[in-house]
């Protein structure tokens, strides 16, 4: 049996498969190109072709227009490349996340990045027995403990409730985050209409579409119903705006923010954040450390996040891991 390395190695592109000649989430333009999923960290336009699940590739044309790449091809069961077998299976990350398997006499699992929480807007993580394992780190220390995501919800239900007169603006990424936010609120009996910033219309558009029940969403403009803001309204807006003139709109707003890295309270901090949701689609420690005893791999391969730690832990518990230290993702984008 070759060496792991032989099948897929790191390049400065990316993970490179030399036999099948394609790249994993290539951070520059490569002539084939399998996208895990489409967060502007793993899915970069200018491929020659593009292999990924159907709904990756449509929302890599939703963000970066219909000629994103020179040629697309679905993942449908087991594709065929040069004589090397890869198939997706879901990575519970985001809608139309996967993690791809890579086969040729050894089994080479690229995760992307993934979650083993209940997500209602794409399906469940899905292990894959393998002989390599590549895992993601974004939160791969032992301090990260993802709290019930429905306990976080339920604070802000609270917050609406003891400050009535206030709009609350949740800074939430437009990909994966902006809808699972709207679904705990709906699961949680929130029937009332959500405000969305216009970053975010098309995103969910496209899951409503794809049959996430996302509820009454309204644009949230200034002119609402002739009042002069949004008084006990939740609204969402991406990142980027929660740091521009356009939160001034809205008198006296509660600002929050949905992410895994509001359990570092001086991120919160730093970004002016009120009512910080610890809401997270990537694993925390224990669910990283339990897929990889689950999954009992032969090799482990850590990437994107705080890799020594996850490492030393493999080492201590007599599994074998290196560390990748590829470049070019993000640990923010949760």
């Amino acid at each position: 049996m070759s060496a792991p390395s032989d099948l897929l190695h790191p390049t400065p592109e990316g993970l490179y498969c030399p036999k099948g000649d394609f790249h994993v989430d290539p951070v520059r333009p490569v002539r084939r190109a399998l996208i895990t999923h489409a967060h502007a960290d793993h899915a970069r336009a200018g491929h020659g072709a593009v292999l990924a699940t159907a709904q990756t590739l449509d929302i890599m044309a939703i963000r970066y227009g219909a000629d994103f790449t020179g040629a697309r091809q679905v993942a449908t069961g087991v594709t065929e490349i040069n004589g090397v077998k890869a198939s997706f299976h879901p990575a519970g990350h985001v809608l139309g996340s996967a993690q791809i398997l890579i086969e040729d006499g050894l089994r080479i699992v690229v995760s992307g990045d993934y979650s083993r929480a209940p997500n209602p807007v794409c399906a469940p993580f899905e292990p894959v027995p393998c002989d390599v394992f590549i895992t993601e780190a974004t939160f791969g220390l032992p301090v990260f403990r993802h709290p019930d995501p429905r306990d976080e919800i339920g604070k802000l239900l609270a917050s609406l409730q003891t400050f009535p007169d206030r709009a609350h603006i949740v800074g939430v990424y437009a990909l994966g985050k902006a809808q699972r936010v709207i679904m705990l609120l709906r699961n949680a009996g929130y029937s009332a209409p959500i405000y969305i910033h216009g970053a975010l219309q098309q995103l969910c558009e496209y899951h409503i579409e794809q049959g996430v029940a996302l509820g009454d969403l309204r644009p949230a403009t200034v002119e609402k119903s002739g009042q002069s803001g949004f008084e006990g309204a939740v609204i969402l807006a991406p990142p980027s705006a929660m740091a521009s003139p356009w939160v001034q709109r809205f008198r006296d707003p509660v600002v929050s923010f949905a992410s895994g890295w509001m359990q570092v309270r001086a991120r919160a901090r730093q970004r002016g954040v009120e009512l910080p949701l610890v809401i997270s689609d990537h694993v925390d420690w224990p669910e990283l450390t339990a897929t990889v005893a689950e999954l009992s791999p032969l090799q482990t391969w850590v990437t994107h996040g705080r890799e020594e730690a996850l490492v030393r832990w493999c080492a201590l518990n007599q599994m074998q891991a290196r560390p990748l230290h590829l470049v070019g993702y993000e640990d923010e984008p949760d």
